[in-house]
């Protein structure tokens, strides 16, 4: 198929363009190159991409781009630009997950509504859902976020459905609970814990370590999108990993990996859900979707992908 992943530089991004190259899709990837965080490590992501047959690579601002043209000759476009963060979304950060989140989906709907695409697949949040009414969380649970992000994403998510009832847009809207994996961005809390372990600095937990999420790992993620994309399904559904953890257990399973972490606990913070679950049943009956990967195994691979680049001399 010919592909076109917005937001590719980043973590979940470049992983699922790696997956389409795999199943030998055509992949142009679109990214800003924002600095959100260190755009060195995006260029990094992309550097395991460039050179190899089949992608190519477009930087620019989505609300810039002449986007009909490229998605004029795409037959799945994967969109997975955005702002991320809970926390940096409050106060006059706002205006910038706003354009991001919101003003940026709404163009890449508009760019959408006049072609052939046969999906859009567009990456949610399941901060929609906020501290949801009842555990696991099934799609049908009125979404109540609790930080401003999470309002962002839910106005995209709204976004996709009224251009998909109105226009026909074969969009697809899977809320993601916690991605995590090799590469994971460097702000998210695996990847500061995994860090921690190596460089032995307390790492800070907020809250009292009871706080549990539905951790996926990324792999797994990337390969339900493609199915989903290959799926005449289109609607909203949650992409869990199948378990929920809490952040004490996790540490305790760091130990056990010969990763121990020391901890400085702080208070919660505003705008973090207390619990988050996913019911994956309709993902599952809609195109097929099965996390294959449990925990301990995903912890394993961020823990040896971090040995080995830390072993690796500086060029």
């Amino acid at each position: 198929m010919r592909t076109i992943v917005t937001g590719a530089a980043g973590f979940i991004g470049s992983h699922l363009c790696a997956h389409l190259l795999s199943r030998g899709d055509e992949v142009l990837g679109i990214d800003a190159l924002t600095d959100f965080y260190e755009p060195g490590r995006k260029r990094e992501n992309l550097a395991r991409l460039t050179g190899q047959d089949r992608f190519t690579f477009r930087r620019g601002n989505l609300l810039d781009l002449p986007l009909e043209p490229l998605f004029a000759d795409a037959d799945v476009v994967y969109h997975l630009a955005g702002q991320p963060g809970v926390r940096g979304s409050w106060g006059a950060g706002f205006a910038v997950y706003l354009e991001r989140n919101v003003l940026v989906t709404q163009r890449v709907l508009e760019a959408a509504r006049d072609t052939a695409l046969r999906r859009l697949v567009f990456a949610s949040s399941s901060s929609v859902y906020g501290d949801a009414e009842t555990y696991p969380t099934v799609e049908s649970v009125r979404p109540a976020p609790v930080s401003p992000y999470g309002v962002t994403k839910l106005a995209a998510e709204h976004l996709c459905e009224a251009y998909r009832t109105a226009f026909g847009v074969p969009v697809v809207s899977l809320r993601l609970f916690s991605v995590y994996g090799p590469g994971q961005r460097p702000d998210m809390a695996f990847a500061r814990l995994v860090a921690s372990a190596f460089t032995h600095r307390p790492f800070p937990l907020y809250g009292d370590g009871t706080q549990s999420r539905d951790f996926t790992y990324v792999g797994d993620v990337v390969g339900a999108m493609r199915l989903a994309a290959l799926s005449p399904w289109s609607g909203v559904a949650n992409l869990g990993g199948g378990s929920e953890v809490t952040m004490n257990q996790v540490l305790s399973l760091l130990r056990l990996l010969g990763a121990p972490v020391q901890v400085g606990r702080g208070p919660r913070r505003a705008g973090d859900a207390r619990r988050t679950a996913a019911d994956i049943t309709l993902a599952r009956e809609a195109f097929g979707y099965r996390p294959a990967t449990g925990l301990r195994a995903g912890l394993a691979a961020m823990v040896e992908a971090e040995r080995g680049a830390r072993m690796t001399p500086a060029v």
